[in-house]
């Protein structure tokens, strides 16, 4: 019946929650007890393995339309979207009232940024994590984005990273994690300015910085 089927902007979301991991092949194994889902397609089958059942899987007929539009709605820019420009990003800084890491791993005012890669980005931009992020002025906030974009495009290149069971599509481990310059390194040398690296939590997440580099 052509009536019921999808529109051209219909689409599957996947969202891997803390564990989830995609694997692609053309001959899968039995699904074993923490694979959830599998989608066929005419590359081989996408599975998705997710043994704390922190991901979801969710049909919509559209962008626009429910659940993704509500799914979505509170989503940040996707950080290389050329729209999103330093002045956005220092507009949507000063609308809260919190500390930067905080800001950035919400989610709401870009996305893709996790804990290993704020971490990260903070250090390649200068700036102490505990600092306001309605506090940031719009040359730090212009650096800090270019910082972000630096750090993410790394990562994207090395895989992502490993620190547990993470495997890529292909079954690849993530290499970013070797390239870290202060994530994971705590009593270490900074090796940009030969401080010692610190270890914070902040919001329940570990947080690694110099004090000696960046600064508030």
């Amino acid at each position: 019946d052509s009536a019921s089927d999808p529109t051209p902007e219909a689409g599957v979301l996947l969202h891997l929650g803390m564990s989830g991991s995609l694997n692609l092949t053309v001959n899968p194994a039995p699904a074993g007890v923490h694979d959830h889902f599998e989608l066929c397609t005419s590359a081989g089958t996408l599975r998705l393995t997710d043994p704390r059942r922190f991901g979801a899987v969710v049909w919509s007929d559209g962008l626009a339309c429910e659940p993704a539009a509500r799914l979505l709605a509170r989503l940040g820019a996707e950080p290389f979207d050329t729209g999103f420009t330093a002045q956005r990003f220092h507009a949507a800084l000063h609308a809260r009232r919190t500390n930067i890491k905080a800001a950035l791993l919400a989610g709401d005012i870009v996305v893709g940024a996790g804990n290993i890669y704020v971490s990260e980005a903070l250090h390649l931009a200068g700036i102490d994590p505990r600092t306001r992020s309605d506090r940031l002025s719009r040359p730090r906030a212009e650096r800090l984005l270019v910082a972000v974009r630096s750090v993410l495009a790394q990562a994207i290149a090395l895989g992502g990273s490993t620190l547990r069971d993470f495997k890529d599509a292909h079954g690849m481990s993530g290499a970013f994690q070797e390239a870290a310059q202060v994530y994971g390194r705590e009593g270490l040398a900074c090796a940009r300015c030969g401080g010692t690296v610190r270890r914070i939590v902040q919001g329940q997440r570990a947080t690694y910085f110099c004090a000696g580099c960046q600064r508030r």
